[in-house]
C-alpha cells in the first residue's frame, strides 16, 4: 500500500513573503561547497601536518562542514574550522593570492575551486523548488533568495533563475552590511526588510539546523526545514514548524489552491471571442519570450518581420500596448510600430501615437539619485574588461555578460556599496545583470492600468488582454482577474495566475492574426 505524504500548506493571506536559502534548497550546490572545502582543507592539513610533525587529521564533510562551515560567511566558516583545529593563521589582504596561507588566501582558493566545479559540471536546480517559487509569484506572495556564498549571482546566473526573486541578500552583501553568519537571524532579517515585511509575515524554508534557528530566532511567522537525506529530527528539535523531503510536499493555500489544466487560447477561441462580443477590447503584450523567442542575450531578441505585420494589422481594430522591463527607447527600437502605445521600465515611462507621453511622476523624482549612481558605478566600475554601465531613464543596469567569472563577486560588492549609499534605490537583477532601480512599489499589473487610464479605456465595456511569458507577468495576470484575459505563453505548465495559455511566440502570433479576423467581423 502506498503511503501519500501529508501536505505542508502555506496559507497566501496569512503571509506576504517567502525568504528561500540557496544551497540544498533551490540548488544542489552544498556538496559542491563541501567538496571544495575539503580538497583545500586536506591540502592545506597535509602540508600543516608535515610542518608540525602531528598526525594528518583530514577534513570530514559530515562532522567539520556541517559544525563549522555550513551557512556561514566564507571566511566565518573558514576562521571557525581552524579553531577547532587549535590553527591560527594571519588574516592576510582581500588581494591575497590563493596560494598565500592566511585566511584570506585560503578563502579564495577553495572559491576557485568551487568556481571551475561549477563551470564543468554545472548546477543541479531541484525542479520541485522552483515550481513552488513560481506558485509563490501567482499567488502574489513576494519572494528573496538568500546565501553565505559570495558566488550566489553566478549559480543563479547558470541555471537562469535571477529574475525569480524581489530580493537577493549573499556573502556579499553580508559583507558590505556587516550580517553575522547563522544562527543568527540576521540574513533573514535584512531580506525582509528589503521586502518590505515583517518577520511574522514571511515564511523561511532552510534546510540546514544553523538556518532554522536563524528563522525561529528571527521571529518568522513559519520555519518550513528540507530533509532531503534525513535529519527530520534535528530540524524540529532546531525549531521548525514542519520538515518535508522535498518542496513538492508544499501547497500555497488560498484563492487558487490547485492547478488545473489550463486550456489553450487557440482551442478556446470560440469562447474568448464570445466574451469579447460586443466589448471593446484592448490587447497589451510583453515584448520578450511573447513578441519575439526568448534568447541568450537581450540583443539577440529580435521580432520578426511576419510578428511586426501582425502587431501592426491588429493596432488597426484596437488598442495595442507593450509592456516591457526595458526601456522605452530600447523596446520601441525594437519593435518599430509607430502606432502602439509603449510602456518602458515597467511602466514608468509611457510613449504611443498621437503625441501621447506619459510618465509616471511616481518615477521622475528619482532621477537625480540615478545620475549619481549612474556616475559612481562608472567611475568603480571603467577598469574591468567585459562590463557595460547602461543608463536607462528609470534603473542603471550592469551588463557582466562578458566579465571574467570570477570578478563576478568583486562587480557586485560595488554595486551593493553604491546601492548602500542611496537607500532610495533597490538592487535587481536578471540573467548576467544587476539593476538599480527605485525603490517604489510598482509592477506590470500597475503599468497596465495605468495605460488604461492613459488611453481613456477604463470603461465597464472594455475586455483588456494581457499575454506574457515571464514571472513578472504574473502581476498583470492577477490585475486582470475578473476584469480581462490572461495568457501565459509557455512551453510546460507551471502554475499560473493566467486564464488560457500559448506554447511560443509563433502561437501568440496566430491567435493575434484571429483577434484581427474576429475584430474585421465584428467591426
Amino acid at each position: 500500500m502506498i503511503q501519500r505524504k501529508k501536505v505542508c500548506g502555506i496559507p497566501s493571506d496569512a503571509f506576504e513573503a517567502i525568504i528561500f536559502d540557496l544551497d540544498g534548497v533551490i540548488t544542489d550546490t552544498a556538496s559542491v561547497h563541501a567538496e571544495a572545502w575539503k580538497r583545500m582543507f586536506d591540502d592545506f592539513l597535509s602540508r600543516h601536518a608535515v610542518r608540525k610533525g602531528i598526525p594528518f587529521r583530514p577534513f570530514e564533510i559530515e562532522t567539520d562542514y556541517r559544525s563549522h562551515v555550513d551557512g556561514k560567511p566564507r571566511l566565518d566558516g573558514l576562521r571557525s574550522f581552524l579553531d577547532s583545529r587549535g590553527i591560527k593563521l594571519p588574516e592576510g589582504q582581500p588581494e591575497d593570492p590563493p596560494d598565500a596561507e592566511t585566511i584570506h588566501g585560503l578563502g579564495k582558493r577553495k572559491n576557485a575551486d568551487f568556481l571551475r566545479r561549477i563551470r564543468e559540471a554545472g548546477v543541479k536546480v531541484y525542479e520541485s523548488t522552483v515550481n513552488l517559487i513560481r506558485s509563490s509569484k501567482t499567488h502574489g506572495l513576494k519572494t528573496a533568495v538568500i546565501s553565505s556564498s559570495k558566488s550566489c549571482a553566478m549559480i543563479l546566473d547558470s541555471v537562469n533563475l535571477s529574475d525569480l526573486f524581489d530580493v537577493r541578500v549573499d556573502g556579499v552583501d553580508s559583507e558590505i552590511l556587516g550580517i553575522s553568519g547563522k544562527p543568527a537571524p540576521d540574513i533573514f532579517l535584512e531580506a525582509a526588510r528589503q521586502l518590505q515585511v515583517k518577520p511574522e509575515r514571511a515564511v523561511v524554508i532552510e534546510d540546514a539546523v544553523s538556518g532554522v534557528r536563524a528563522g525561529r530566532a528571527g521571529g518568522f511567522g513559519m520555519v518550513i526545514g528540507i530533509a532531503r537525506a534525513g535529519g527530520k529530527e534535528i530540524l524540529l528539535a532546531g525549531g521548525a514548524d514542519a520538515v518535508v523531503e522535498d518542496l513538492s510536499e508544499i501547497r500555497i493555500t488560498g484563492e487558487r489552491e490547485t492547478m488545473e489544466p489550463l486550456p489553450s487560447a487557440l482551442d478556446d477561441f470560440e469562447k474568448i471571442s464570445h466574451r469579447a462580443a460586443n466589448k471593446r477590447i484592448a490587447v497589451f503584450l510583453d515584448y520578450d519570450g511573447t513578441l519575439s523567442p526568448i534568447a541568450d542575450s537581450p540583443d539577440l531578441a529580435v521580432m520578426q518581420e511576419d510578428m511586426r505585420e501582425t502587431v501592426t494589422g491588429l493596432s488597426r481594430h484596437c488598442p495595442v500596448g507593450i509592456i516591457s522591463g526595458r526601456d522605452l527607447k530600447d523596446v520601441r527600437d525594437k519593435v518599430k510600430i509607430d502606432s502602439v502605445v509603449y510602456a518602458g521600465s515597467h511602466g514608468f515611462d509611457i510613449a504611443g501615437p498621437k503625441g501621447l507621453q506619459v510618465e509616471n511622476t511616481v518615477g521622475e523624482k528619482f532621477l537625480p539619485v540615478l545620475d549619481k549612481a549612474e556616475k559612481e558605478l562608472s567611475r568603480k566600475l571603467d577598469s574591468i574588461r567585459g562590463i557595460l554601465v547602461e543608463r536607462k531613464k528609470f534603473a542603471v543596469a550592469i551588463h557582466y555578460r562578458l566579465v571574467d567569472p570570477e570578478k563576478v563577486e568583486g562587480i557586485e560588492k560595488v554595486v551593493d556599496e553604491v546601492s548602500a549609499g542611496h537607500p532610495e534605490l533597490r538592487k535587481a537583477y536578471g540573467k548576467k545583470i544587476f539593476e538599480l532601480q527605485p525603490h517604489v512599489d510598482w509592477h506590470k499589473g500597475k503599468a497596465l492600468f495605468a495605460l488604461l487610464r492613459a488611453l481613456n479605456l477604463d470603461g465597464e465595456d472594455l475586455l483588456p488582454f494581457y499575454i506574457g511569458d515571464d514571472v513578472t507577468d504574473e502581476d498583470a495576470f492577477r490585475a486582470l482577474k475578473d476584469r480581462g484575459i490572461g495568457i501565459v505563453v509557455r512551453d510546460r505548465p507551471h502554475e499560473t495566475a493566467a486564464e488560457y495559455s500559448l506554447k511560443n511566440s509563433e502561437e501568440v502570433r496566430e491567435f493575434l492574426l484571429r483577434l484581427i479576423l474576429f475584430r474585421g467581423r465584428t467591426s
